[in-house]
């Protein structure tokens, strides 16, 4: 989980909260708005909570709203261990990185945000493109939705036997 930040065509700037789960590559959150703490995490990482399985653990650097006490509160409630990179080192959460290159690439660089209801649904429709229809070299070629689909039907397989 991170930050990426970029403006709207007014200059006002924005930000994004990308989460990706490793295993299977999905952007499971692209969540986005003029300014985020600690409770505006927590919120939208409790709303996605609702409708996908958490992992039991998150890697996160040391930012402000990840350091906070509404999202300790939230991890502790839920479960889920916030593993911290250590300042200055990127390269703690490789994942997370390489994703955000690839979402400033392929997304902000290449689009205008009118407004952030366009910023919202440019972001959404981008990151459905991401999961559903790109094959990643890093599945066997594999959408991370076939990836997942796959992973699903071996493990109700594995339990059936």
């Amino acid at each position: 989980m991170d930050f990426v930040h970029d403006s709207l065509a007014d200059g006002k700037s924005i930000r994004i909260l990308t989460v990706i789960d490793t295993f299977s590559r999905e952007a499971v959150l692209l969540e986005c708005g003029r300014s985020m703490t600690g409770k505006h995490v927590a919120n939208a990482l409790e709303k996605l909570s609702h409708g996908h399985e958490m992992a039991s653990f998150i890697n996160v650097d040391n930012g402000s709203e990840f350091i906070s006490k509404a999202l300790d509160d939230w991890a502790h409630w839920k479960g889920v261990k916030l593993d911290f990179s250590r300042p200055a080192k990127p390269t703690d959460n490789p994942f997370i990185e390489s994703f955000n290159g690839r979402f400033r690439d392929e997304c902000l660089n290449q689009t205008v945000f009118e407004d952030l209801d366009d910023a919202r649904d440019k972001i959404e429709q981008w990151r459905r493109e991401y999961n559903e229809e790109r094959p990643h070299g890093s599945l066997g070629n594999r959408t991370p939705q076939e990836f997942l689909r796959e992973f699903d039907l071996n493990r109700a397989e594995q339990m059936r036997v």
